[in-house]
């Protein structure tokens, strides 16, 4: 029977809901248990969070002041040293997932699976590839332990509040790199919901026209409650810092619903919304690419569209 160690992801004292997602891709595996793993300087608060976790059989935590900040050098040794014994290590496929993973994989000298869509069997598994044109049916070595970012736009969170796994401390003899050091945290904060967990998401596109412009963007996604996001055009153009990039090379998305407005649907930027529930599209041109996976289209000026909708609601 298999055994998987899921890597919780977490900031500021509070587990990023990618971890839950990450133990409702390991609970398809069917496995005998799910661990979390919590590494941090303090841990009692986020052990206690993911006890909660429906699905998790036991919280392992490792703290120590090194791990105050999430540097994939300090943290990957201490992934793999805590593995031994474990057929899997899950990692959620964010940017803190992307970094860590192939450094744990590197250390157990297995190679990664990345992005895990789906779970065919305990070591068979679904992947999207050619900018999510195609997916692929993937088979690791069922000899080796598993190392594999879950990509979790393809996954619920699972449930919390249920579960009341119990919380073991770890003390790991591993020495840390001491070439990585932490500098400093540059973050965005808003006070809208976070992008990737986000229910209700609005982007704009190069259509926008401009940073100024972009205010009907914030304005109209704070009327419904909405995260805000956008394409690689319009961050390239300076329109937005490039936290807010939804697409293949920005953010990978799954709200139930989706807006996008003066955005023309290049397949960079499909691959991050092909999650989504409903996606609504505003553009002038009838012809853009966005309309052939929109639930519903509107053909028109974005700047006599949007306030007519603000009006609707």
């Amino acid at each position: 029977m298999s055994k998987i160690l899921v890597i919780a992801e977490h900031l500021g004292g509070k587990l990023n809901p990618s971890t839950a997602r990450a133990v409702s891709a390991a609970a398809a595996v069917k496995p005998e248990a799910i661990d979390v793993l919590v590494l941090a300087d303090s841990a009692d608060t986020l052990a206690a969070e993911a006890a909660k976790i429906e699905g998790v059989s036991h919280v392992l935590t490792v703290a120590r002041p090194e791990n105050a900040h999430a540097l994939a050098a300090v943290l990957a040794p201490q992934v793999a040293k805590a593995a031994t014994g474990y057929s899997h290590v899950f990692v959620p496929s964010t940017t803190f997932g992307k970094d860590l993973a192939p450094r744990v994989a590197a250390l157990l000298g297995v190679a990664q699976v990345s992005d895990v869509m789906a779970v065919e069997g305990s070591h068979t598994f679904k992947r999207p590839i050619y900018a999510g044109n195609a997916i692929v049916t993937v088979e690791a070595d069922p000899a080796q332990t598993v190392v594999a970012t879950i990509r979790t736009a393809s996954w619920p969170a699972a449930a919390s509040g249920a579960n009341s796994a119990p919380v073991e401390t770890l003390s790991l003899d591993v020495a840390l790199p001491s070439y990585t050091r932490f500098v400093e945290l540059k973050q965005g904060k808003s006070d809208r919901p976070d992008l990737q967990s986000a229910s209700k998401v609005v982007s704009g596109g190069r259509g926008v026209g401009s940073k100024e412009n972009f205010e009907i963007i914030y304005k109209f996604a704070d009327k419904i409650g909405a995260a805000v996001g956008a394409s690689r055009a319009a961050v390239d153009a300076g329109y937005v810092p490039n936290e807010m990039q939804v697409g293949q090379t920005g953010k990978i998305i799954a709200p139930e619903l989706y807006m996008a407005i003066g955005i023309s649907g290049a397949i960079q930027h499909l691959t991050g919304i092909k999650d989504a529930g409903t996606i609504v599209a505003i553009n002038k041109d009838a012809e853009a690419p966005i309309f052939e996976v929109a639930d519903i289209g509107l053909v028109g000026d974005l700047f006599k569209l949007i306030p007519e909708l603000e009006q609707a609601l």
